[in-house]
């Protein structure tokens, strides 16, 4: 008797011990806070909505609603005086870690996130560096946005290039699973799990495959439910097997163009330019037949226009290295003509601003859209935004304004409906709920000066 009393005893305690424990370890509620006084851009492509507030709670919103709407006791009230609301912006193609540095990503990430970019999809990096990178992100330890990163797949005469070695260096090129060689006696469930336990977000297709591997990989990638990025030509393949393949984004305009192009490299160390003498009149047949299935079936382009426009005036200022593949001119009208034919357009640079640069070239890219492109600046916000978050396989988290999303959005104090470099007048990115004023930032490049 005397025992089975103790032992309860010690039973009782230890229960309540253990409820304490756990009582003590209850969070606190989540932080509400209502940015209210908004003008409401919410990435959908409707009109903007004046009189509106968020509601956020923790990281995500709760309610978007009218500034009629009685405000709740303990919610932190930030009037934004009819500045604009934007949601998040993305950068769909950068690198950030070929070679790794740390502290030039890191830097860069700073940047990105105090002019508004809330996520950006790292095309292909040592992934090492940029996993690391995407955890310091995503709890808060470094400002930068969400890093999506993706897992290269080319064929094994690709690995020869420098790049290559760069970002797997203590390995072997194409022998690693975010760099793999791929040929025709590949296991490719094992390929893709492989690229998939990286933690990447998607598989990138790069060079020296023909479209029967492209489709090949590309199904049992979708098998095991991880999207595809593809090279617009992945030379043998052209683009137009990149759509065969159903591939759900395709990056860079310039090389859509070899799908008419006379001459078509054979490898991608090739540097045959496209031959611009098919485009010299009415926009070739094939090629408005290559955007009519791209819109048709859904596939992105991650257009990357800027990177090809600098390339075109470094080559004609230094005359060195190869040659680029399209010039400018052709380079905007093939983004034109995919953007009228219907095909969705994401905001993707494939390189960024010197580090003295008060913005990252996510804006310079959005202008040329707006631009020469001629997109009307709510389809640039949403290239920047819900095309953007799709591109990203993100859709469901980011990419506009809707209760239950996260709380990514930018405060601007002018109107990018009516002026694309209204983006620039950003005074606060909100990310996963966190503020991060521009002042901040300005300050901060000050002390640096």
């Amino acid at each position: 008797m005397r025992h089975r009393l103790l032992l309860s005893c010690c039973l009782l305690l230890s229960s309540t011990a253990v409820q304490a424990r756990a009582d003590a370890a209850d969070p606190p509620p989540p932080h509400r806070t209502l940015y209210r006084n908004a003008v409401l851009i919410d990435g959908t492509g409707a009109p903007a909505r004046p009189g509106t507030g968020l509601l956020v709670e923790g990281e995500r919103i709760v309610a978007i609603q009218a500034d009629t709407a009685p405000v709740a006791d303990g919610v932190e009230v930030v009037d934004l005086h009819g500045q604009y609301v934007i949601p998040g912006l993305i950068d769909t193609h950068v690198h950030l870690a070929t070679p790794p540095d740390t502290a030039q990503a890191t830097a860069s990430l700073r940047r990105q996130l105090y002019s508004g970019v809330t996520a950006v999809r790292s095309m292909a990096d040592d992934v090492r560096n940029v996993g690391e990178l995407a955890r310091q992100a995503l709890v808060g330890e470094i400002p930068a946005p969400d890093i999506h990163y993706a897992a290269l797949m080319a064929g094994p005469g690709f690995f020869e290039d420098p790049r290559t070695i760069a970002v797997t260096r203590g390995r072997v090129p194409g022998r690693t699973p975010w760099m793999q060689a791929i040929d025709a006696d590949t296991d490719l469930v094992q390929a893709v799990a492989l690229a998939r336990g990286t933690s990447a977000s998607g598989i990138k297709l790069y060079a020296d495959m023909p479209g029967p591997r492209l489709a090949a990989i590309t199904a049992e990638a979708h098998r095991q439910g991880i999207p595809v990025w593809a090279h617009a030509a992945v030379f043998p393949a052209m683009p137009a097997d990149d759509v065969d393949a159903g591939v759900d984004v395709i990056s860079h305009s310039c090389p859509l163009a070899y799908q008419a192009s006379p001459r078509k490299p054979a490898t991608y160390h090739e540097r045959t330019p496209v031959d611009e003498s098919a485009f010299a009149g009415a926009m070739p047949a094939q090629m408005v037949e290559l955007f009519a299935r791209m819109a048709e079936r859904g596939i992105i382009l991650d257009a990357t226009n800027l990177v090809y426009l600098r390339h075109v005036e470094e080559y004609a200022r230094d005359r060195q290295g190869p040659p680029p593949r399209c010039s400018a001119k052709l380079t905007l009208r093939l983004t034109a003509q995919a953007f009228r034919q219907g095909v969705a357009i994401s905001s993707g640079t494939d390189g960024d601003n010197p580090p003295e640069a008060p913005f990252p070239s996510l804006h310079d890219e959005l202008e040329l859209l707006a631009g020469p492109v001629g997109m009307p600046p709510l389809e640039v916000i949403r290239a920047a935004t819900a095309t953007a978050a799709r591109a990203l396989g993100q859709q469901a988290e980011r990419g506009t304004l809707e209760p239950g999303k996260l709380a990514d959005f930018v405060v601007l104090a002018g109107d990018p409906s009516r002026d694309i470099g209204q983006l620039r007048s950003v005074t606060a990115t909100v990310k996963r709920g966190v503020r991060h004023p521009r002042a901040e930032f300005e300050a901060g490049r000050q002390r640096a000066e």
